[in-house]
Formats: C-alpha cells, sequence, structure tokens
C-alpha cells in the first residue's frame, strides 16, 4: 500500500504566521517553491499560502506585501492528510477540495508536502489522470 509518506517529499519550511508576505515570497523564491505551509509558534500547521495567494489577495487588492503577515492571508482551516493514509485518501482530499498541493502531518507535526510532481512520479497514471481530470475540468474559483 502507498501511503501519504511514501508520496510526500520532506523538508518543508514554514512561514511563521508573523510572518510578512515579503519575506514568504522570498522564501518560495529560494525554495524553488510556489506555496508555502504557515506555522504557529507551537511548529503547527495554521494555513498555507501560494505565489498567487500574494499577488491576488495582496498586491492586486492594494496591500503591502511588506506589511501583512502569512496569517493575515492564510485564512480558514488547512486541508492535511495523515502521514498512514493510503493513496485513495491523499487523491479524495486534493479532489475534494481541488487543491494541488497537500500538508502531511504525523503526531501533529508538518513532515512532507503532496504536490501534482509528487503524485504523477509515486502513483499509476490513471489515477493521476483522473486527478487531473477532477481538478481542471472544475470552475473557477
Amino acid at each position: 500500500m502507498t501511503t501519504a509518506r511514501n508520496i510526500m517529499h520532506q523538508g518543508v519550511d514554514c512561514v511563521p504566521e508573523h510572518e510578512t508576505l515579503d519575506r514568504a515570497a522570498q522564501m518560495m523564491r529560494d525554495h524553488h517553491v510556489g506555496s508555502l505551509p504557515v506555522c504557529g509558534a507551537d511548529n503547527r500547521l495554521t494555513g498555507i499560502i501560494t505565489d498567487r495567494d500574494i499577488v491576488v489577495k495582496c498586491i492586486a487588492s492594494g496591500h503591502d506585501p511588506a506589511k501583512m503577515t502569512a496569517a493575515q492571508l492564510a485564512v480558514g482551516t488547512p486541508v492535511w492528510v495523515a502521514a498512514d493514509a493510503d493513496e485513495d485518501e491523499v487523491l479524495r482530499l486534493m479532489e475534494q477540495h481541488l487543491i494541488r498541493r497537500l500538508p502531511v502531518l504525523d503526531n501533529h507535526q508538518l513532515v512532507g508536502m503532496i504536490s501534482e510532481a509528487d503524485l504523477a512520479m509515486h502513483l499509476p497514471g490513471e489515477k493521476v489522470a483522473e486527478y487531473c481530470k477532477t481538478l481542471y475540468s472544475a470552475p473557477a474559483t
């Protein structure tokens, strides 16, 4: 059985929720990623932000990324998966919530992230194709 732990990539850095969005963008640049999990003082997941979020919800809305924090942008309850969840649960969550990246938690601690590329590398083509069909045929949000 393939689990989330087998699919994910490790070594994920959180952006602290008090950190500004310009710093979050620099972290994304330095790590060559388009999203970052947001963590609280206890290092627990509180949200996730994307480069698109920074552009659309901050800059294009007239806010200053040097003043707006990750916590202010990452609203709502983050979707995540347990490290021991099977591949079908991973796909179900990503399809249900129409997301491209999924944080992986073990004992309430962030241990990795699953991206579309991770799915493509670790899952059968039919499952990846079904995920892509669901994700890319959904109305834009």
